[in-house]
């Protein structure tokens, strides 16, 4: 495993937010939920872009395929979703068919379905809503590997995530060295605290100046 991707995966999504604040990046997409298992994930991106099918497309090969075919083991698959139509850009078969290829997991910015299956695959599917509708004679796959927009933030294949129970966090790969190591030092901060607290230190003086002082001191270095 890349060792970046290592080190992102021992991070968790609020650490890694605190980090983006601190450079003033921006990567939090909130709303997109933890679906089919109760793991975090995290890897490089690689993307699938959705739209509207206007011609009742036939095209032979099935949404987000190549996708899986072109991953490497770890990455995470990022679907743009965006039309609004209750309809699942994410399935039980590519569950299984991405795990099989190694694969960390899926994030659709739209409904996915199957998820009893992909629970059953133990693979871990986020999107914004669960549905059973079909994808077939309402979406078409309009690219693969391209500049997708989640949420609010514009994504690219090989940028990074990581995604848990609060919120999925995307990084530029441009940005990624920084963030990480300010993750780390968040994170390494925050378990001191954690262990003051099981001493016996008054959460008011550790959530209060000792947290100041931290937030402080990562602003200033």
């Amino acid at each position: 495993m890349d060792d970046l991707v290592s080190r992102l995966n021992r991070m968790d999504s609020c650490a890694v937010s605190d980090a983006l604040d601190k450079h003033g990046l921006k990567g939090v997409v909130t709303g997109i939920h933890r679906l089919s298992t109760e793991r975090r994930i995290a890897g490089r991106v690689l993307t699938v872009k959705l739209d509207l099918d206007k011609g009742g497309s036939t095209a032979g090969r099935h949404l987000s395929t190549a996708a899986i075919e072109d991953a490497k083991p770890g990455d995470v698959i990022v679907v743009e979703q965006r039309t609004g139509v209750d309809a699942a850009g994410w399935g039980g078969n590519l569950s299984l068919g991405a795990k099989l290829r190694g694969l960390a997991g899926a994030i659709v910015d739209g409904p996915a379905r199957d998820i009893d299956e992909s629970r059953e695959h133990d693979f871990p599917v986020f999107a914004r809503d669960h549905t059973c509708t079909t994808a077939r004679g309402r979406l078409v796959e309009e690219a693969t590997n391209v500049n997708i927009t989640i949420g609010n933030i514009s994504v690219s294949p090989g940028d990074y995530v990581i995604a848990d129970a609060s919120a999925v966090v995307f990084i530029r790969a441009a940005e990624i060295d920084r963030v990480l190591e300010t993750a780390e030092m968040i994170v390494e901060k925050e378990r001191a605290m954690a262990q003051a607290l099981v001493a016996g230190t008054p959460i008011s003086t550790v959530m209060g100046a000792s947290y100041e002082q931290m937030l402080k001191r990562l602003r200033e270095d």
